[in-house]
């Protein structure tokens, strides 16, 4: 062995490590072995010189496995990555596990935010690699085949279309004049929002606007309020909740209304509650300051049912009309009122008419008044009238009086008292006893009339006067 380098025998005592080996031999020379060494070290390593790795470019095809058969869903790990069989693979692998899992490359992504559009099994996709390193592979894109046909094709270029396996659908149709908007799902039959230019399946119109419909139950919630407006708004211009006309509509009905509730006072009759009125529009309904809903139309608003309808209110119903107000009902109608009924008519008077059955008029438990400045016409045009009393009847005119009652009949007047008849007899005394009715007696105590919680704390206080049977 020859060893170059003057201190060489001092440094093999100690031991070297080789790190290269070259042989060689020819005909006119001997077998030769060199080889390049360092000395050996604990304190130091060696680290052979990397081997430059290939290169990947461009990228592959692969179709996205599932471990199962006919999967209907993604077949996705915690961290939503794939799993992929490249084509050129041929061996035989488990399905499902024909690579590790693989990450797909998204035009949206952030921490637990983006846009994941899950892949199905036999879905083609194009496979890339990081800086070309094969083994740093991801999915770059997603590609429609035969077996997976396009949904935007000739046959509806015009349209953009976001439809996925189970038919959730967001389509926007770019055909100008005929632009509209669909979002729809299939669950219990179709929900639906169509925007714009309405079509059917054949791509016929059937209306404009917009339609928000569901073959299963739908509501609409707001905490602060609701707007429902058929008022123009063109070109989306102005605010939102631009109400202004219809506030100024609401409080110039509730001016007359104010007027004819205070005429209604002057007369001895019970006036509106107008305050609770004038509060609900300015402090609530004005630019929707609380929970409630508006609506307006400035041409009419229909509200129909094929068999109820009902309007209810804890506290006050007000219905308020410019003009007239009709109601018209086909068979009953029943009023109900737990307090007191006023009616009041500023001009034309009251006709109460009923062409078949009774007419009955009762104060069951109070009196009865029938006042008119002018005349007051009883009538029978076919059979009689009576007039009964329990105790006494007395009929004054112009201070002339008959005074009925079961003790006796006595009539008088201040001037002359004439009897015109054909004949005129006296009889034994005689008397007709007549039934009264029997009135019904109610509750006497409405819960509304009172505050119970109230009662009992006065109860518990010994605070409390009890009045009655």
């Amino acid at each position: 062995i020859r060893v170059q380098g003057d201190d060489a025998p001092a440094v093999f005592r100690k031991g070297v490590l080789i790190t290269g080996v070259t042989a060689s031999a020819a005909r006119d020379r001997s077998y030769e072995l060199t080889f390049t060494a360092i000395p050996y070290s604990e304190r130091y390593g060696y680290r052979p010189a990397l081997i430059p790795r290939p290169v990947m470019a461009g990228t592959l095809p692969a179709r996205v496995t599932s471990t199962v058969k006919n999967d209907i869903y993604a077949h996705i790990d915690k961290d939503g990555r794939y799993r992929v069989n490249l084509d050129f693979d041929r061996d035989t692998w488990k399905p499902g596990y024909e690579s590790l899992w693989v990450r797909q490359s998204r035009p949206y992504a952030g921490d637990t935010y983006g846009l994941h559009l899950p892949l199905l099994a036999g879905t083609e996709v194009s496979i890339a690699f990081e800086e070309g390193n094969p083994d740093r592979p991801y999915i770059a894109g997603v590609k429609h085949d035969s077996a997976h046909t396009d949904h935007v094709t000739i046959q509806n270029y015009k349209r953009n279309v976001l439809r996925t396996p189970a038919n959730n659908k967001i389509r926007l149709d770019d055909e100008r004049g005929k632009e509209h908007i669909k979002v729809s799902t299939e669950y219990g039959g179709k929900s639906q929002l169509n925007l714009g230019h309405l079509v059917d399946a054949g791509k016929q119109q059937r209306g404009e606007g917009f339609e928000l419909r569901t073959d299963l139950w739908g509501a609409v919630r707001a905490k602060k309020g609701i707007f429902i407006s058929a008022d123009a708004q063109d070109k989306a211009q102005g605010q939102v909740r631009e109400m202004a006309d219809i506030i100024s509509e609401l409080n110039s009905l509730s001016d007359k209304i104010q007027k004819l509730s205070d005429d209604a006072a002057t007369a001895n009759a019970d006036p509106a509650d107008m305050a609770a009125q004038v509060a609900l529009i300015t402090s609530r309904i004005n630019d929707l300051t609380t929970s409630v809903i508006l609506m307006h139309a400035p041409k009419g608003v229909a509200v129909a049912s094929g068999e109820h309808l009902q309007l209810a209110a804890v506290k006050n119903l007000q219905i308020n009309a410019g003009n007239n107000a009709d109601i018209g009902v086909v068979k009953n109608m029943f009023i109900g009122v737990g307090r007191a009924l006023s009616v009041f008519v500023r001009k034309a008077g009251i006709r109460l008419i009923a062409n078949k059955g009774a007419v009955s008029v009762q104060a069951q438990h109070d009196l009865m008044e029938l006042l008119a400045k002018k005349s007051i016409e009883i009538v029978s045009t076919e059979d009689e009238i009576k007039i009964t009393a329990k105790k006494k009847i007395t009929i004054n005119g112009g201070g002339s009086y008959i005074r009925i009652e079961g003790s006796g009949i006595e009539p008088g007047t201040p001037g002359d008292y004439n009897v015109k008849a054909v004949h005129y007899g006296r009889q034994p005394k005689a008397s007709e006893k007549v039934p009264m009715p029997e009135f019904p007696i109610l509750s006497a105590v409405d819960s509304s009339d009172f505050c119970l919680e109230c009662l009992l704390n006065a109860i518990k206080n010994d605070d409390a006067v009890v009045e009655g049977v």
